[in-house]
């Protein structure tokens, strides 16, 4: 996982690959705020932006998850959320075997468990390895957010 700030985006010497880089500048450069949930292309099914607006849930309610065939950009345009992470390992008991149509396999706990807020402006870049648990709502107390999760397909990378 890379967590990172649009505010510092131009200075981060992160060695990004050519595609994440423009999906990261796509997010920097769209008022979000202005735009419909749904699905956006960035660059056909290869990268793709999902616009949501929910509120966070209770911890507890939030389910671990991982990914194979992309990469998430998990990006904060308004409010707070409490992502727990953790690295892939043997130790991580599935609730059920891989959905390949929906590209996700959900875990019972996160081994070991590490969280970080993300905030307006922040991100996140989630490779396969990285098993995430978005969502979740900062201090267990609901609230509204706005957030742009894009996928970037791993064959691209």
């Amino acid at each position: 996982m890379i967590i990172g700030s649009m505010d510092t985006l131009d200075e981060n010497h992160v060695d990004y690959p050519e595609i994440i880089q423009k999906a990261l500048y796509y997010l920097r450069d769209t008022d979000f705020t202005k735009v419909a949930d749904g699905r956006y292309p960035i660059a056909g099914d290869k990268c793709f932006a999902n616009v949501q607006r929910y509120n966070t849930r209770p911890e507890a309610d939030c389910k671990p998850e991982t990914h194979v065939k992309y990469v998430d950009i998990q990006y904060m345009v308004d409010g707070e959320e409490f992502m727990g992470w953790c690295p892939y390992s043997p130790d991580l008991e599935p609730l059920a075997p891989y959905d390949a149509e929906k590209d996700v396999t959900f875990y019972k706990a996160l081994v070991p468990d590490s969280s970080i807020v993300l905030s307006p402006g922040c991100f996140a870049v989630l490779y396969p390895e990285d098993v995430h648990r978005p969502q979740a709502a900062v201090n267990d107390i609901p609230s509204p957010v706005i957030k742009v999760v894009v996928k970037v397909a791993v064959d691209s990378l």
